[in-house]
Formats: C-alpha cells, structure tokens, sequence
C-alpha cells in the first residue's frame, strides 16, 4: 500500500492499467452451433413445399388470418391480455435487467464520501481527521475472464428470455386461431343438430301415428325411436363442446368474449395464406424456440468459463484518492491518493472448484442434447405440417362429394318413401348417413385449417412486425 500527494492523473492512470489488464482471453468453449441432426430436406413433394407467399417468419398474423376480421379482433385481444404472455414479456424485463447486473461487475464501483473523526494520540492530546474524496472498492482484475464470462452468460439467458417470449406470443395466436375454428366448427354442427333433432321429432311423431293406427310396426317405431335420441345425444354433445371453446377462448384472451365483436366467416369461407416451406436450415434460423435453445447453451459455455478461471488466482484491487486534513478549514487543500492490491490463490477447496466446473460441464452437454431436441421437434412438426397440406385438399374433396351424394340419396329415398317404394328403416338408414358425412365435413373443414395454422406456427410465423402494427 503507498500514500502519497499525487495528482489526478495518477488515479486514471491506474484505473486504465487495471481495465487494460482486466481485458483478457477467455476460457469458455468456442461458441459452435450443433450439428442439426435431422434430414437436410424434406421429404413432401417440391409443390408441398414451395408455397406461394412470403416465409411465415415475414408474414405477420394479420396478414396470414386475414380473411376472417372477427379471428384478427381476438388474437389482438390476447396478445393485450393474456397473462401467460404478460408473464413471458415481465420475464424478459426481468432477464435484461439482471443482464445488466451482470455486465455492472465488470467495471469499478466508484464512490464519494467524507469522513471525520477524533480520537486522542499517544500524549492524550485531542487528533482531528478529515477525509473527502472517491473510492473503488474491491474491483476484480478479471485476467482469466471470470467476471466476463458470467456477464455473458446472463446476456445469452437474457436472449433466451426474449426468443422464448417471442416462441409464447406466435404459440399465443395459434392457440387463438385454433380455439377459433373449432368454435366455428362446433357451431355450425351445432346447428346441424338442431336441424337433425327437428327432422327426426317430426319423422318420431309421424311413426308414432303410424304405430297407433297399426299402419308401422315395433321394429318401425323402435328404430325411429333410436333414431330421435341419437340425434338429442350429438345435440347435447355439440352444445357442451360450444359451451367449452367459449370458455377456452376467454381464457386466452384473458377476459370474457366481448359482445361486439365484427362478423365471422363459416369454415367453408376461411382460407389461410399460402407459405413456403424452404430448407430445414431456415426454418432453424426462424424459430424463436430453437434460438432460445441455442442462447442456452452460450449461457453454458459461459459458465464453463467461468468455472475454469475459479482455478487461478483472483485479484482484487482497492484505490481511492481525495483530501485529507487534520483541520476542517484546510480538507481540501491537500490530496491523497491509496492503492490496496489483493491476490489470492486457491490451494485447497475441497474439491468446490473441480465440482463446479464438472456441474458447469453437465449442464452444457444438457444444452445440447435441449438444443438438437429442439431441432428435431421442429423439423418433425414442420414436416407433418407438409404431410397435412400434400393430403388434406384431397380428403376434403372426397368428403365434400361424399356429403353431396349422401344427401341426393336422402333425396331420392324420401320421394321413395313418400310414394310407397322404401320402408322406413331404409329413410332412416338414409337420413343418418346423411348426417354423418355432414359431420364428417364440418371436422375435415376444420382439421385442413387446423394444419394450416400449425403449419405457420412451426414456420416461425405469428410475431407482428411494426409494419403490420401499423396498418
């Protein structure tokens, strides 16, 4: 420790020597993204894959739902209300600022104050002491990189933070956009069930006359019978599956539906734009959970770093410079200045080193593996995504002319019927197939959009850009 009466500059001088040394090497590993252990193209058909539109990653969510303004209103009434988004984007204001914690320990701390005292000397007489000036206590020389190492290990976390941000808000509007369409979809079947259930009362009191006048027998009657209360049954079902996509909606949205909403379009009106696949490659680069995973192995290559400067020397470092006097009248006549430096070197720990950095080293390779399984779900859910559009256009075509000749056969069978030619067990035969392949309609309606919307999820799509904001 020295003291002397010094300039300024000899306290700058110092601090610079100490940054100057404090800007060092590393000991963390290489910062090198796996290898993606999946295929390098897909393996649906280039007309599957090639899309019509911008990438999903460019395509903001008012533009991909454009079609439907009623969906557009509930997604932006989500993304304002929603809590388990609130929660994501508080986490990130929360990660940034300890970010900034982190990156603080890399400079000094300098602090002012002043200080009197008195106490007597060793003849009894009465000693003032003033002091006033600034102080860096404790600041580490980081020459192995320790200090820096953990600042960027909470930058990279901070960065996970805010892709996984980003990964719940495009989650958000899928998750919007299919409660949606099923509450559409379960409309309209709950409509075709309230027609059902009124064709079949009509056909249920007709046969019960019929039955009375001895014109229909038991086997007539029961089967009408059936026929009603299967239909009442789908009634039922449609009602509670409306009644629970109104309340899986609210939930999202984090408020009730609002009774204002614009007007929506049938399943048979939605359509969703048209995106290309690309490369795997790109899709990687797109998808905020996979650039969350890779953010988190940085952070553990940090903390390797880290771990590998706790084996050498750390060296700390205390300086102030000011003004002392033994009269207060004459405090800030002359300086001072003092620098205290500490090293110390670690020689037994009971092994506390060798296990962090061993934990450090685990909890990378966890990484890892977080990050290639990160890779693999999503080529995996881009990939049935292609497999859906390859398929479900011809699915629902067939569908489509299945449930046009169902309901020309009813037709036909109910002229039969009329005049004599078919017996009732045929017209209710008729009738249910009618039915079914409507049903099946509405879900092959619903299931095509579905995989549209999942597919734009796992594209990257449903992060509004600043454009789209203010459009």
């Amino acid at each position: 420790m020295s003291r002397l009466n010094s300039s300024p500059l000899n306290i700058v001088a110092v601090a610079a020597a100490a940054l100057a040394l404090s800007a060092c090497g590393s000991l963390a590993p290489k910062n090198e993204r796996p290898a993606a252990p999946v295929a390098q193209a897909w393996s649906a058909t280039p007309a599957t894959v090639k899309g019509s539109g911008p990438a999903a990653a460019e395509l903001p969510w008012q533009n991909f739902y454009g079609s439907d303004a009623r969906l557009r209103e509930l997604i932006k009434l989500a993304l304002e209300n929603n809590r388990d988004l609130r929660v994501a984007l508080l986490n990130v204001e929360q990660a940034r600022a300890l970010a900034g914690v982190a990156d603080s320990n890399r400079w000094p701390t300098v602090g002012v104050g002043v200080q009197g005292s008195r106490a007597p000397d060793s003849k009894g007489n009465n000693v003032n002491s003033y002091q006033a000036g600034l102080q860096i206590t404790a600041y580490e020389l980081d020459l192995w990189g320790r200090v820096k190492n953990l600042s960027d290990a909470a930058a990279a976390r901070y960065l996970a933070t805010a892709e996984g941000s980003r990964a719940a808000q495009i989650s958000l509007v899928a998750g919007v956009a299919s409660a949606y369409l099923a509450w559409v979809a379960d409309g309209e079947l709950l409509k075709l069930s309230q027609e059902t259930v009124a064709t079949r009362g009509e056909s249920l009191r007709l046969m019960r006359l019929k039955f009375d006048g001895g014109a229909a027998s038991a086997l007539e009657y029961s089967s009408e019978q059936s026929a009603h209360s299967s239909a009442l049954a789908s009634l039922a079902q449609a009602k509670r599956n409306l009644a629970q996509d109104e309340n899986a909606l609210a939930l999202l949205l984090g408020q009730p539906l609002p009774a204002n909403l614009p007007a929506g379009l049938s399943l048979a009106a939605q359509s969703l734009a048209d995106v290309p696949a690309g490369l795997p490659s790109e899709v990687l680069v797109a998808r905020p959970d996979v650039r969350q995973a890779e953010a988190q192995l940085m952070a553990a290559n940090a903390n390797i770093g880290a771990a590998r400067a706790a084996f050498f020397p750390s060296i700390l470092l205390t300086t102030n410079y000011g003004t002392a006097s033994s009269a207060l009248s004459e405090l800030f006549k002359n300086s001072v200045w003092t620098i205290t430096g500490q090293a110390l070197m670690p020689i037994f720990d009971a092994g506390r080193n060798q296990a962090n950095l061993d934990s450090a080293k685990a909890a990378q390779g966890i990484a890892v593996a977080q990050y290639e399984k990160a890779v693999q779900t999503a080529f995996r859910e881009v990939a049935d995504g292609l497999a859906g559009r390859a398929t479900y256009g011809e699915q629902l075509q067939a569908q489509s002319a299945q449930a046009k000749a169902e309901a020309e056969r009813l037709r036909l069978v109910n002229l039969r019927y009329a005049n004599g030619a078919s017996n009732s067990l045929e017209w209710l035969d008729a009738q249910r197939a009618s039915f079914a392949s409507e049903q099946a309609l509405v879900q092959v309606r619903l299931a095509t959009l579905l995989n549209g919307v999942n597919l734009y999820k796992a594209l990257g799509g449903g992060v509004a850009t600043p454009a789209a904001d203010k459009s």
